[in-house]
């Protein structure tokens, strides 16, 4: 098998190449806050989400005396036949559920799926553990009450940024719990090594958010941390999209190697021309990635399959 860049890259995807360039030319890289106080600024500054409709249902999820809110979309005029537990990013310092709505929204109504969206509390007023805390009570939530609640007992797990690398930790405390709920995950642009130890790691060591995120750690090598140094054995399928520009690219191959190389069923997906976030923007290749994530999760086969790791 060759291992270049080039053939992890779909060939159907080169023609949106020029465009996707063309888009990033004129708009300026972004960086997160630098700095608590950079932080609190960003965050009065934010404006409000867009409202999707028809809007989220809010409910709490209560599992083991924690508690942790939602927002659920279901799909109009039908029963769901899965749940996407939708984990957002943001850096583990910003975002909302309510950020999701609109995608989610499309989500639920374009696979017929409710999305579960989880309202994690936010670092650096809650640092780890707090995060995956909550994801975990929402996926155990779901674990036992999908059936009655949305009439189905497929699950997955889609996570956005700081949302990947908080669904991968999800699915390693589901594993390691024995709850075998979720049947596949889908991981966009997630960061895997928060220590900064790895070669991949180093390349965002003077983030200001991975400080936020860890508190009082004491080791940052802690699998529940940074899953790139977790036992991957016995994951459910998962789905990897990142793009070939984003500063993240080491840390998801490394993951997907790892992965694969534990026995799990990984489909990695490399776009070109894309920075991290890329399925957020106004593109023709982020129109695509979703595409294929829609189709991934809805088990149909694309055109022209993506090359990946198996």
């Amino acid at each position: 098998m060759k291992f270049g860049l080039t053939h992890l890259i779909d060939p159907r995807l080169l023609p949106l190449v020029d465009e996707s360039r063309a888009f990033y030319a004129q708009r300026v890289a972004g960086r997160g806050p630098g700095s608590w106080e950079e932080l609190r600024a960003v965050r009065a500054d934010a404006v409000g989400p867009a409202q999707s409709n028809p809007p989220a249902v809010e409910e709490v999820a209560v599992i083991e005396g924690r508690r942790v809110p939602l927002r659920i979309h279901t799909p109009t005029g039908g029963t769901a036949t899965g749940v996407v537990m939708e984990i957002h990013g943001g850096g583990f310092y910003m975002g909302s559920a309510a950020g999701s709505d609109v995608r989610n929204r499309r989500l639920a109504n374009a696979l017929g799926v409710a999305v579960v969206s989880v309202d994690y509390r936010l670092a650096p007023e809650h640092p780890w553990p707090a995060a995956p805390d909550d994801c975990e009570t929402a996926a155990l939530w779901l674990a036992e009450h999908a059936e009655d609640r949305f009439g189905t007992t497929k699950i997955s797990i889609s996570g956005f940024s700081a949302g990947a690398t908080l669904a991968m930790t999800t699915l390693l405390r589901l594993r390691d719990r024995g709850v075998a709920a979720v049947d596949s995950a889908v991981l966009q642009f997630g960061t895997y090594d928060l220590s900064t130890r790895t070669p991949a790691g180093r390349l965002i060591a003077a983030e200001y958010f991975l400080d936020a995120y860890a508190g009082t750690a004491s080791d940052r090598t802690h699998p529940d941390f940074s899953p790139i140094y977790a036992d991957l054995a016995g994951l459910p399928p998962v789905l990897m999209v990142v793009g070939d520009t984003d500063i993240l690219l080491q840390d998801n191959l490394a993951m997907a190697a790892r992965l694969s190389a534990s026995g799990v069923d990984v489909d990695l997906r490399i776009y070109p021309e894309s920075p991290h976030g890329f399925t957020a923007h106004p593109t023709p290749m982020a129109r695509a990635a979703l595409d294929d994530i829609e189709s991934w999760l809805n088990g149909r086969p694309n055109p022209l399959p993506a090359k990946g790791l198996s």
